[in-house]
């Protein structure tokens, strides 16, 4: 698996920065303890 960006924690910041990320074309991978 090869990834742009690993975001580690999916608070409001880590969720904001995935989804732009993604947004400008980059393949993202978010880890989370906890279900999103």
């Amino acid at each position: 698996m090869n990834y742009d960006l690993i975001v580690i924690g999916s608070g409001p910041g880590g969720y904001v920065a995935a989804i732009r990320a993604s947004q400008l074309g980059m393949k993202v991978a978010v880890v989370e303890r906890e279900s999103l």
